[in-house]
């Protein structure tokens, strides 16, 4: 039974490998090169399949696309029909056409197709294949989320959804939503993901219950995925694609958030600073500013004074980011610091138009060294004497 099994199997191996030799597409495509490279690395591919894997070798080009997500995928079925033949050679395949993912600091620590809205919000958005709608969710900016993004594969894309979970403490829910892919031979990231939540992972590391074409996991421990599971609540709206109703859910599991997960089985990427308002100011050599709204035109002003007090630049605007932006063009600003309470004080007084609250340029944080008797850049509060 087992000899009749294996020579149903390549035939079928053989009888799919040709169909994307024919198939032009298969030619510059992931897919079809990872497909071949690990199937001629075992000892039927090296005997058995060689002559239909060098003719597969013959027409590859260069690769363009790791997946192309087709509806029926040769190589994959060629893969699948190979493991369940040959399982134990099949166990060890890398099929899998992308690239490991290189860790970076900070977080999230691995690269993908997602939008970050803020680090310690509770929720985390998943809509699966649509990148419209993770598009269109990270446009509104819901405060309860965290990130938004899309899920493609069964195997990398949850090992990266894992890790950069497990790099954020904050995250305490997981929205699923959006379409699942509808595939003869396809990834269906959704449903794997859920079964990875209801019955983890088998002794070959393979999603129990998953129906994706390789949902296996061989990039993160069995450790990394029991915290995940323990840190994370899933909620599955697979198919959903209603805005409100998942910016409504989000909102909701928000209102429980039970915290920050303690759990995680690795250190935490992000470093959390706790800052003390700074006790000395150091001048701007490029000078400082004078700050005041127009309010009769409803304009934005700011007087660039040198460190001596003379007067060298009027910039006017509309809005704060035109004039600090002005101002970092032409060199007015030397120092972040000083920047940055520009960037506060023309935001000021914006408000004071917009309202009709009185504006008083306020003097920057900290105190101005007596030597030497320079402007400390932050306008007429502290400014040298004889300065206007």
């Amino acid at each position: 039974m087992a000899i009749e099994i294996q020579t149903t199997s390549l035939r079928v191996v053989n009888e799919q490998l040709r169909e994307a030799i024919a198939a032009k597409k298969c030619h510059g495509c992931g897919c079809l090169h990872q497909t071949v490279a690990a199937l001629s690395r075992t000892e039927v591919g090296a005997a058995e399949l060689a002559p239909v894997l060098a003719e597969a070798r013959s027409v590859f080009t260069r690769k363009q696309y790791d997946c192309l997500g087709c509806p029926i995928c040769y190589p994959a079925l060629a893969a699948n029909a190979f493991s369940q033949a040959f399982p134990a050679a099949g166990d060890g395949l890398d099929l899998c056409p992308t690239e490991a993912p290189t860790e970076r600091r900070g977080w999230p620590p691995l690269p993908g197709d997602y939008q970050v809205l803020r680090f310690r919000a509770p929720v985390a958005i998943c809509t699966l294949n649509s990148s419209v709608l993770a598009g269109s969710i990270g446009k509104t900016d819901p405060e309860a989320v965290a990130i938004v993004g899309t899920l493609h594969t069964e195997n990398l894309g949850i090992e990266r959804l894992i890790r950069n979970v497990l790099a954020n403490p904050h995250i305490r829910f997981l929205v699923l939503c959006g379409p699942d892919t509808e595939q003869a031979v396809g990834h269906l990231p959704g449903q794997s993901l859920v079964s990875l939540f209801e019955n983890g992972l088998d002794d070959r590391r393979r999603i129990a219950g998953a129906r994706g074409k390789r949902p296996v996991l061989k990039n993160v421990s069995a450790a990394q995925v029991a915290a995940f599971r323990r840190q994370v609540e899933l909620v599955a709206l697979i198919g959903e694609e209603r805005q409100e109703v998942i910016r409504s859910q989000a909102a909701e599991l928000a209102r429980r958030d039970p915290g920050p997960f303690d759990g995680a089985p690795a250190d935490q990427p992000v470093e959390t600073i706790l800052v003390a308002e700074p006790r000395r100011l150091v001048p701007d050599p490029a000078g400082f500013f004078v700050v005041y709204p127009d309010a009769p035109r409803r304009r934005l002003m700011a007087e660039h004074y040198t460190t001596s007090g003379v007067l060298d630049a009027v910039i006017e605007g509309a809005t704060p980011a035109a004039l600090y932006t002005a101002a970092a063009e032409r060199k007015l600003l030397s120092r972040l610091d000083h920047a940055a309470y520009l960037g506060r004080e023309l935001a000021r007084a914006e408000r004071s138009i917009q309202t009709g609250e009185p504006y008083v340029q306020d003097r920057a944080a900290g105190e101005i060294a007596a030597e030497p008797a320079t402007s400390c850049g932050c306008g007429t509060s502290c400014t040298p004497e004889g300065a206007p």
